[in-house]
Order: structure tokens, then C-alpha cells, then sequence
């Protein structure tokens, strides 16, 4: 059975630096379209950055320039470093998967708290 599981989480002060980390069983990421998403409280979840299965990467507008999305293959690892983190990049943070036959995994969560 597949499993993501996300690491990194954590309060830092607006303007820091967080690197999130999903480690992935089965060698999953080398067959699947990656990504990461946030939802925020009182919200619906959002997409935050994806690799496609070609390796093209796609950022939300809100993360441009902040955040950088990254997968190894051979450590089936997908991580995410954000700089410049804001209040508004609170949330919990999932790691997501879709394999190439169509089937959807995702993460547990780990929680983003931006705050002074």
C-alpha cells in the first residue's frame, strides 16, 4: 500500500524559512504526477506547486519566486522550500501524488504556522 508522509512543519516568524519534506513507499513519485497543497482554516484546499510526470514545475501566483518544488527519484522523496514565508502561508501543508493509471495518494498533513 502506498503511503506519503510529510515532515518539516513548524512556527517560524514571518520571513523565515521552511523546508517540508514527503517521503514516499513503493518508488511512487518516479510514475506520478507530485505536488503540494495547503489548506488554510476556513478554507478549501489549495494547490500549492506540482512536477509533472516530465518533470515541468507549476507554482500558485501567491508562491512565485518564494517557494521551490523538488522530487528525487531514487530517495522517492518530493520537498518543498519556502522562503519569505507570510501569515497568509499558514495552513497544513499535504503532499499529493496521482500515478499514471489515474489512482490519487496523499499525506497526512503536517501544519505551516506563520506568526510573530
Amino acid at each position: 500500500q502506498v503511503q506519503l508522509v510529510e515532515s518539516g512543519g513548524g512556527l517560524v516568524q514571518p520571513g523565515g524559512s521552511l523546508r517540508l519534506s514527503c517521503a514516499a513507499s513503493l518508488g511512487i513519485f518516479s510514475r506520478s504526477s507530485v505536488g503540494w497543497y495547503r489548506q488554510a482554516p476556513g478554507k478549501e484546499r489549495e494547490v500549492v506547486a506540482t512536477i509533472s510526470l516530465g518533470g515541468i514545475t507549476n507554482y500558485a501566483d501567491s508562491v512565485k519566486g518564494r517557494f521551490t518544488i523538488s522530487r528525487e527519484n531514487t530517495r522517492n522523496t518530493l520537498d518543498l522550500q519556502m522562503n519569505n514565508l507570510k501569515p497568509e502561508d499558514t495552513g497544513v501543508y499535504y503532499c499529493h501524488a496521482q500515478s499514471i493509471v489515474g489512482r490519487t495518494y496523499w499525506g497526512q498533513g503536517t501544519q505551516v504556522t506563520i506568526s510573530s
